[in-house]
């Protein structure tokens, strides 16, 4: 059974850390990590990439786990993303498909070829920008102090400032960035910082996660470099698999505002992986009404204010 880092034990110290409470069960053919979120209008639990089973029977027993655990902790709702649609198929009546939480689609390469074979998968344009890189006088280096996410906060509190969107606060970075699991990469550009990324390493998968780049150096290949470089680390440490993470589903309009970043992700190679999805599975409809009529409140007083 693939554990998807959400759903380990690993993850588990990571919301700890972040200050949530968390209920981990494993048993004989199937196992979760569930997040029990608490908010004003009531409580809920969030199964990231989670439940795992190895079959329908093992699903369900899952299922039952999880209502068990929602009723003990007076959850509203349990919110899951099953690992494959198949498995969305057994969910029970109760269950509504949401918003996807977690990226519904990914983009996933296999590192175990050689590297020559890899790099000539790689986009004619993502071949030459990796190949071309040194000679623009960029650099790239990791780190594992803390302190140092003052470099990813910044890149991405310009971006998505530009772009209306809200950025990951400094206290949540850092703790990322203080597991063993997380590693910052940083792009130099003569006296700069032009670009950064956490990767967060599992059972021989390598993740691309938290990211940003300054847009005044867009004519420069910083991204390219951060990216190969991070995936051929991840190579030489013998890990098997570089999850790229979100894409636009294959069916997605030209227009979809994802499109960019998965061409982009996808001139590396590679291949696309799909899931389920997010749904809630609901335990008291009156207050899971109630709780989406606060949330979109909650949204509307964002917007207003900004």
């Amino acid at each position: 059974m693939e554990v998807p880092i959400t759903q380990s034990e690993v993850w588990q110290d990571l919301e700890k850390d972040l200050g949530e409470k968390t209920v981990f069960e494993k048993q004989d053919g199937y196992q979760f990590l569930a997040i029990i979120k608490k908010t004003k209008a009531g409580n809920y639990l969030f199964v990231p990439y989670g439940p795992l089973a190895e079959d329908q029977k093992s699903f369900k027993k899952a299922l039952a786990a999880l209502k068990t655990l929602a009723k003990a902790h007076k959850a509203i709702f349990t919110r899951i993303e099953p690992r494959t649609p198949e498995m969305a198929q057994f969910l029970p009546k109760t269950a509504k498909k949401i918003h996807d939480i977690d990226p519904k689609d990914t983009w996933v390469l296999d590192l175990t070829p050689e590297r020559t074979t890899l790099i000539s998968n790689f986009s004619q344009g993502t071949r030459t920008r990796y190949n071309n890189y040194t000679k623009k006088g960029i650099t790239v280096t990791t780190t594992k102090d803390p302190n140092e996410i003052k470099h990813l906060v910044r890149l991405q509190n310009k971006l998505y400032r530009k772009k209306g969107l809200h950025a990951f606060s400094e206290k949540y970075l850092k703790t990322e960035l203080a597991q063993p699991f997380a590693t910052l990469y940083l792009v130099h550009y003569e006296d700069k910082i032009i670009a950064a990324s956490l990767f967060f390493n599992h059972e021989g998968t390598r993740y691309y996660m938290q990211s940003a780049a300054d847009q005044d150096y867009k004519k420069l290949p910083a991204t390219v470099a951060l990216l190969t470089t991070a995936l051929f680390d991840a190579k030489d440490q013998g890990i098997k698999f570089f999850d790229f993470w979100g894409i636009a589903p294959d069916d997605a309009p030209k227009d979809h505002p994802w499109q960019g970043f998965t061409e982009f992700k996808k001139s590396f190679g590679g291949e696309a992986r799909h899931y389920a999805g997010t749904y809630d599975i609901i335990e008291n409809p009156l207050k899971y009404r109630l709780f989406i009529a606060a949330q979109k409140l909650s949204k509307l007083a964002k917007v207003t204010k900004s």
